[in-house]
């Protein structure tokens, strides 16, 4: 019988009276895994009824409390990391080790939750006016939720509810349909730690589930990452019914390469960036910048691309998995192929990808187009494919100004050994994460995620303090106690003007 993913509602996890159910299938063969419900609009009103129950009284526990069912929960969650790479390999494709780091960069935020104390802090100003102290306190606003995407089915859900929970919020996680089994096992360990009951829910669907999300008045917040199109819909939806919402969207990320580079160094990083988690990462390096001579090193680079190949989860050989669907593959070959047809150069061409023992894959070989033009497909779409772009500029103003009249700003990188050539770089560049000499600076956990311009809307970004900020709300208080009677009979009874 074919597995049925549950959903998890007040504390239980229930099968769906849903008779809309999708396949969730091994991308490297097609094997069926299980099948997802597309949730009903009773499950996903009793889902957030039960985030609202729960949060009158878990907005009230102690925030040490609160830290340590995150301490328990990073325990449980280190202690079953292989299992859990594992488990992840099977939903996404991922290579083992690929695997391994989405769920070890996932641990690293709910590390940070555990610190929430910290993060909750307030302000306080003594005597502002004669005998009238101010000070504020950070509190959670309510019912939060999330809508996260296949390509990070441990680390975006964890980016997620266990800050906005260890702030004191309910949630309720809405997880791709099409990888839904790592998030469950997620929920599982969860629970196990320790959650009461009501304070994680978490529901499957496709677009009839987010809009009921989106516009539903118990819920407060919205976290959503995915694509630039759904991204947009959900801001203007939820923002118009008065949501706070974030959305991390779609890239187009540029590294630069200059002449005075490491050359060795600068290839391998970005074969390595351009081709790893087979390019389906929103960090991913999809468009190459070469700088005066540094153009002399395209051909070495496609010798190293060639060398990368696809293959199972536990092939130690292989550097990427396949790509998460038919739809999506077939995506991926039709931009291929148009960029062949716009006219740009294919030196490496990896449509045609056949891995041996699994014919019935989703493979796409690494791929490297040059005399690549801004006007092309391949450089104004994200393709979300092992493919990279090559582009030649004479100067570094060139590159800079190229990059920045992409509409994108979620991600770039700079590879040289000049410091006068970095620093403007990273002062000029309209991009939100930038790197030196690191070809994909996605921050720690104690920083935020910070995506700009198309890659991005919203206020306040992903994980670190940005993330508390946006799952809180700051109450200022502003108080005058007297001493005694005798105090206050030797001052006038007055009201204080403040401004």
């Amino acid at each position: 019988m074919t597995r049925q993913v549950p959903l998890f509602i007040n504390g239980e996890f229930v099968t769906s009276g849903s008779s809309n159910k999708l396949p969730v299938t091994n991308p490297a063969n097609q094997q069926l895994l299980a099948e997802v419900p597309m949730a009903t609009e009773a499950e996903v009103e009793a889902a957030i009824a039960s985030a609202s129950e729960a949060f009158k009284t878990w907005r009230n526990v102690p925030v040490a409390e609160r830290g340590r069912l995150m301490m328990r929960y990073v325990a449980l969650l280190k202690e079953h990391h292989d299992e859990l790479g594992e488990l992840l390999s099977q939903d996404t494709g991922k290579t083992f080790e690929d695997a391994k780091g989405d769920v070890w960069r996932g641990i690293e935020v709910v590390e940070q939750a555990a610190n929430i104390g910290a993060n909750m802090m307030g302000e306080t100003v003594e005597n502002v006016a004669n005998g009238i102290d101010t000070y504020s306190y950070i509190q959670p606003i309510g019912v939060c939720a999330g809508i996260t995407p296949f390509n990070f089915p441990a680390m975006i859900p964890l980016w997620m509810y266990p800050l906005a929970i260890a702030a004191g919020n309910t949630f309720v996680l809405k997880p791709s349909e099409q990888d839904p089994l790592t998030p469950v096992r997620l929920v599982e360990l969860f629970i196990e730690a320790g959650a009461p009951k009501g304070v994680l829910n978490m529901v499957h669907g496709g677009a009839d589930v987010v809009n009921q999300i989106l516009t539903h008045k118990d819920i407060q917040a919205i976290s959503f990452v995915g694509s630039s199109r759904v991204g947009d819909h959900i801001y203007r939806t939820g923002t118009d019914a008065g949501k706070r919402v974030q959305c991390m969207m779609g890239a187009k990320n540029h590294m630069v390469v200059m002449p005075d580079a490491d050359r060795n160094a600068t290839l391998n990083a970005l074969v390595g960036a351009s081709v790893g988690a087979a390019g389906q990462r929103c960090m991913a390096i999809s468009v190459a910048v070469f700088v005066g001579e540094s153009k002399e090193w395209i051909g070495d680079l496609s010798e190293r691309m060639a060398t990368a190949r696809p293959g199972a989860w536990n092939d130690a050989g292989a550097s990427y998995g396949p790509i998460i669907s038919r739809p999506a593959y077939e995506k991926v070959l039709g931009l291929i192929q148009k960029g062949k047809d716009e006219g740009a150069t294919c030196l490496l061409d990896g449509s045609n990808c056949v891995v041996d023992g699994l014919p019935d894959g989703n493979w796409v070989g690494p791929t490297l187009f040059t005399d690549v033009t801004t006007e092309m497909a391949i450089y104004n779409e994200e393709i979300f494919g092992p493919v990279l772009c090559c582009i030649t500029v004479d100067t570094l103003e060139e590159a800079i100004e190229l990059i920045n009249n992409c509409p994108y700003g979620n991600g770039t990188s700079i590879f040289t050994n000049s410091g006068g050539a970095a620093r403007k770089y990273q002062h000029e560049i309209l991009v939100g994460q930038v790197g030196i000499n690191i070809p994909i600076p996605v921050p720690l956990p104690f920083f935020s995620f910070t995506g700009w311009r198309g890659s991005f809307r919203g206020d306040l970004h992903a994980y670190g303090k940005q993330a508390v900020r946006f799952y809180t709300e700051t109450k200022t208080i502003t108080a005058r106690w007297t001493h005694s009677e005798a105090t206050t009979s030797k001052q006038p009874n007055m009201s204080i003007n403040l401004r």
